[in-house]
């Protein structure tokens, strides 16, 4: 190893392990939610706010604090965050009730800035020739930490006690934020300004609305006045945030940036996959557990569930920095066009072929190809198409453009899922499964469209990262 290489090591080392500390945070409760459910006698609407607290902070986190990570230095932010993280990790381990635990569950959340800020310090920690593969390493964290999140939370349950869960969590974390004090510099690059607190204020108010009119409306009603109210309330509050920012001096959010049009095709395409990808996210599990009697699926355990999401898991693991390099050699057009086909192929196949267990895993692993290949080609694509002084910034906004898609998307695929169920039982029917994941494999050719709509050529060569000045 040259010296240079051990240079990089350390530091790319660090900020994979901060990654997988976020990653890891987003799906370990899932698996223990039924047993959460009865360790505090709740209901399955209340004990769904423990994924619901988490989504809804983490969708302001991303982008204000990658904002702000632009102002003040991103390694000061990202161990600010990460240890905020760390403390709700602590809380939701010693929980006492439910209500605790969904409190602690929102705290938790303001670690979604661990992305963004990634992203934007391997921009600025490693020699230009290696930015793109260390993107892709970062975004296939994310499938590592989604593959172990559905299958170790199970064993430590059966072992332990669902509290282990988080304690495991909080270890993962606190190594986390060793490593980036010890190893990450302070970004050379920053943006110094007053914090724009109005305008965190009407964006934080439009994504908590607009996602609470989505994560409800399957249970309160589409066309209820709740869901009806939160909606027109996230369009008045978001229109507003939007003319605020182009009247203020040091903005939240440069409303010009979201114009580039290769930040603005790659949001548009990042909502898009969300809205078809993330359904499979929860739809496999359900699936896959189903009972044989009903016709369909496997009577698998909540550990056995989750290892059919291995393949995707591993899949991502080699795409994403695949996905680095093929974008380095000719731009990230062509490896996010073929993200789209191969999600789109991944969903076909579940949709047609869900019979045997090897078919649901083949299609989880080209799945994961698909999803691997997409979330290094939007990072890519973002960060090379603006300022390093707002890099954290616009990889913040397309991560909450694809958090609004995955919420959506997992809402519409159980909605669809549960409105027909077999008579006589509440098992849904298997046409629903069948539907849901045709309407994926749509959305990922509509997906494919956004992507080719952006500039450049399929075999261009990756753009030099623009060095314009913010504002």
């Amino acid at each position: 190893m040259t010296t240079q290489e051990r240079a990089v090591a350390a530091p790319f080392a660090a900020l994979l392990i901060a990654v997988l500390s976020f990653s890891l945070l987003q799906t370990m409760p899932v698996p223990a939610l039924p047993t959460l459910q009865q360790a505090f006698g709740a209901s399955t609407t209340s004990v769904s706010w423990v994924l619901s607290a988490f989504l809804l902070t983490a969708s302001v986190a991303t982008g204000l604090l990658g904002r702000l990570g632009d102002m003040f230095g991103k390694r000061r932010v990202l161990i600010a965050s990460l240890t905020v993280t760390a403390l709700g990790t602590l809380l939701a381990a010693l929980a006492p009730s439910l209500g605790v635990l969904i409190a602690a569950r929102a705290v938790q959340g303001v670690g979604a800035a661990t992305f963004p800020l990634a992203f934007g310090l391997a921009r600025e920690q490693f020699p230009r020739e290696r930015v793109p593969v260390a993107i892709g390493w970062i975004s296939s964290t994310f499938g590592i930490g989604f593959g172990v999140g559905l299958v170790v939370p199970g064993l430590i349950v059966d072992a332990l006690d669902w509290r282990w869960v988080f304690w495991l969590m909080l270890l993962v974390t606190v190594v986390g934020i060793a490593a980036v004090a010890l190893f990450i510099r302070e970004s050379p690059v920053t943006s110094p300004a007053r914090v724009d607190w109005v305008g965190a204020l009407l964006l934080s108010a439009g994504l908590v609305a607009l996602l609470l009119a989505i994560s409800n409306g399957r249970v309160w009603g589409w066309a209820s006045p709740p869901v009806l109210g939160l909606f027109a309330a996230a369009v008045a509050l978001l229109v507003v945030f939007g003319v605020v920012e182009r009247r203020t001096a040091a903005p939240l959010v440069d409303i010009g940036l979201l114009r580039i049009p290769a930040v603005l095709t790659s949001n548009a395409t990042a909502l898009i996959i969300g809205l078809g990808m993330y359904g499979a996210f929860t739809l496999v599990p359900l699936l896959v557990q189903t009972p044989p009697s009903a016709g369909y699926g496997f009577g698998a355990s909540v550990t056995g569930a989750g290892l059919f999401i291995i393949p995707m898991a591993v899949a991502m693991l080699v795409a994403s920095p695949l996905a680095g390099r093929l974008g380095a050699a000719v731009g990230f057009k062509l490896p996010l066009v073929l993200a789209c086909v191969i999600g789109g192929l991944g969903f076909l196949l579940f949709a047609t072929a869900h019979d045997t267990p090897w078919t649901i895993y083949l299609a989880n692993g080209v799945l994961g190809i698909g999803v691997g290949f997409a979330f290094a080609s939007l990072a890519n694509l973002v960060v090379s198409a603006v300022d390093p002084r707002q890099t954290g910034e616009a990889t913040g906004i397309n991560t909450i453009m694809r958090t609004i898609g995955g919420t959506f998307g997992a809402q519409i695929a159980s909605t669809i899922v549960t409105a027909n169920t077999i008579p006589g039982t509440r098992t849904p029917a298997e046409s629903g499964y069948t539907t849901a994941f045709t309407l994926s494999t749509i959305a990922m050719g509509v997906a494919v469209l956004a992507a080719l709509a952006g500039p450049g050529t399929l075999r261009r060569p990756a753009p030099a990262p623009l060095e314009r000045v913010a504002g």
